[in-house]
């Protein structure tokens, strides 16, 4: 297995575990066995195995949220498991989703994104969604 080779980029990015600067590295080197993310890019933190994806549009190299342990993108992936299906079933818009999301978490609309979130309060996505009656929207 080759050696990860950092892309070059005018973009600082520091992990938010260590501290340090993390690189910019390409979907092939962080999952090399997923060849539909091979043409993502990542921003990585090798010593904290941390890493998060970046934007497929635009800036392709402005990160999706923070860095984020293994612990932290399964919390993630968990909730989105929980939250997604409330705007990709046509249920409701993803727009009325995240504010429905933000007032029962009683958090900014701004500030609604699971990329940002920490673990618990992913867990809390989880615990909202799954609490919540069709009254609630």
């Amino acid at each position: 297995v080759p050696e990860p080779v950092e892309i070059d980029s005018k973009r600082q990015i520091f992990c938010n575990y260590c501290e340090k600067r993390a690189g910019l590295f390409s979907g092939k080197d962080v999952y090399p066995h997923r060849e539909d993310l091979h043409r993502r890019k990542f921003w990585v933190c090798w010593p904290c195995n941390a890493w998060v994806g970046c934007h497929d549009k635009g800036d392709r190299t402005e990160p999706l949220g923070m860095l984020a342990d293994e612990e932290l993108r399964n919390a993630r992936i968990a909730a989105h498991e929980a939250f997604d299906p409330l705007w990709k079933n046509g249920e409701m818009s993803r727009e009325d989703a995240y504010a429905w999301l933000a007032d029962a978490m009683g958090i900014s609309a701004l500030k609604c994104h699971i990329g940002w979130m920490d673990t618990e309060e992913c867990r809390r996505v989880i615990s909202v969604v799954s609490a919540r009656t069709p009254i609630d929207f």
